[in-house]
Order: structure tokens, then C-alpha cells, then sequence
């Protein structure tokens, strides 16, 4: 989350894939770079960011429309609706400050003025719990890459990972007993679970390559994550412009298997994409 990188193409393409007819489809084709697609409750609206900015997108009339942000003009990647749909939490740079020191903000799911959470930065948002309590992100503090969470509505972080290797793209599992992350603490990225507190951390995934940003289905049952090839990049290193691959697994790490390849990387599946059916994700493909 906190290396950026923009890619060469010139055409994005928002794809679903169902995993019970395991086949994939485009939605719409994008000129210029979009990110990180959100599928939200409704079943047909989807948010993604483009520009600095967040959008909104029904896939039943194929129409995108900007979202107000209002002083946050410099959105990456790392958004998440709360469990109730009511509101968007968002990363971003805070006015007046460079865009790596992103802080993260709330707003109303259908745009409107920011309100500031989460004053430290570097932070990037990546999980809501489904109470409606809690948030959990990546921060930079110090030299440490670490998972933090705090309330809601701002206020004391705690420190959930414990300073060894690089820890990213945390999320909470359905019944929020754990949050799901990745981490270089034994070497390569891998996909990692612990409890909603940090304790009981175990390394779900174990592969010749570098595992990414794990999103369980609403259900709870399955899991998919993104994969880089062992040489293409640094252990820590998620950028653009890969071969790289789409993996599913049950929720307990059991029977993984690829299946997407494609080129993307970064941007491609940093936020939790299921649809509430849970028979479908969406990604982005350059």
C-alpha cells in the first residue's frame, strides 16, 4: 500500500469472475489508470479511484460517476464502505500535504465533506469490522511496517503486529474474530490470520511467491489473494505492470488453487471486492 506506482497501458479493464462457473468476464473497459474496486451491498454498484478521487459504478447501466471528497483530492487505493453501507472510509493525503503522507477519513457512501480519523500517517485503510467498532490499516511509524486498529471515530491506535517484517492489507473476517493480512516476517510475502487482538497468529500460506492482500467472501468460506512471481520485485514491493495471479482457497487455508493469471499488480485487488452473493469478485486487469 504505501509503494505507488502508475502503469504504462493505457486501457484498464474492470473484470468479475464467478468461482462456480469459474469464468471471467469484462464489466467495462477504462482509458487510464483505475484501482481497487469495492462491491458493494446493493449488488450492482461498484467504487473504485481514478484521478485522486473516488467513483461510483452500476454495473446494470454501465455509468461512472465521481463522488464529492471534497479536500480529498488525493485518494489512493485503500478504501473501505463500513459494514452497514452508510459510510466510505477512505485513505488520502491530507490537504496540503504530500500524497505518501496518507491519514485516513469518513464520509457518506454517497460523497460529501471528510471528516479526519486517523491523524498519524503514512496510513492505509483496509479493513472495517462488521460491528461497526473498529478499523485496522497498514501504518509506517518509524522504521516498523505494522497493523494497527483504532474505534471508529478516531481516537488511540493499537499496534496489532510486533515490528518484524512488513505487514499490509488487513482485514477482518465476517465475524470479525480475525483479521486477515500479509506479511514478510518469514521471508517471502505471505498470507497470515490472527486473532481480532493480535494474538494467535498463524501463517495460512506457504509458496514459492509473494502473496497479497487475502479477502474473504461473505460468507466466510473461501478466500482469494494476489500473487507476484518470487523474482519480479522486492518481497515487500506491490507495483504495476506484473504477470501475476489470482489464487482461491477455502477459509482455513485448505485446497488453493490459481485461478486468474493476468497482468496487473498494483491496484488490481487491494480492497475487498466480493459481491454479496459471495459467488463473485471483481478485479481490475491493465
Amino acid at each position: 500500500t504505501p509503494i505507488k506506482s502508475s502503469a504504462a497501458s493505457d486501457v484498464y479493464k474492470r473484470q468479475v469472475y464467478d468461482i462456480e462457473k469459474a469464468e471471467r468476464k469484462v464489466l467495462h473497459e477504462f482509458e487510464g489508470v483505475i484501482e481497487a474496486p469495492n462491491w458493494l451491498k446493493d449488488g450492482d454498484t461498484l467504487l473504485y479511484n481514478k484521478d485522486g478521487r473516488i467513483w461510483k459504478y452500476s454495473i446494470v447501466s454501465g455509468k461512472s460517476h465521481q463522488l464529492d471528497t471534497g479536500e480529498c483530492n488525493h485518494c489512493n487505493n485503500d478504501h473501505v464502505p463500513s459494514s452497514s453501507n452508510e459510510e466510505l472510509y477512505i485513505s488520502c493525503a491530507a490537504q496540503g500535504e504530500f500524497e505518501q503522507v496518507s491519514k485516513i477519513f469518513v464520509l457518506p457512501i454517497g460523497g460529501g465533506i471528510p471528516r479526519l480519523v486517523v491523524e498519524n500517517g503514512p496510513s492505509y485503510l483496509h479493513g472495517c469490522s462488521n460491528d461497526g467498532e473498529e478499523l485496522a490499516y497498514c501504518a509506517i511509524r518509524g522504521q516498523s511496517v505494522d497493523i494497527y486498529s483504532t474505534s471508529i471515530v478516531g481516537g488511540m491506535e493499537r499496534r496489532l503486529t510486533d515490528g518484524v517484517g512488513y505487514n499490509d492489507g488487513p482485514e477482518y473476517s465476517p465475524d470479525d474474530r480475525h483479521i486477515w493480512f500479509n506479511s514478510t516476517r518469514n521471508g517471502l510475502m505471505q498470507v497470515y490470520r490472527m486473532n481480532r487482538d493480535g494474538s494467535s497468529l498463524i501463517q495460512v500460506t506457504d509458496s514459492e511467491s509473494n502473496n497479497w492482500f487475502p479477502h474473504v467472501s461473505p460468507d466466510g468460506k473461501k478466500v482469494v489473494y494476489l500473487s507476484f512471481q518470487k523474482d519480479d520485485l522486492e518481497v515487500w514491493q506491490h507495483v504495476s505492470d506484473k504477470n501475476v495471479k489470482l489464487w482461491l482457497m477455502d477459509y482455513d487455508g485448505s485446497n488453493p488453487k490459481c485461478i486468474v493469471s493476468l497482468f496487473g499488480g498494483q491496484g488490481t485487488i487491494n480492497v475487498n471486492s466480493w459481491a454479496p452473493d459471495s459467488c463473485r469478485f471483481v478485479f481490475v486487469s491493465y
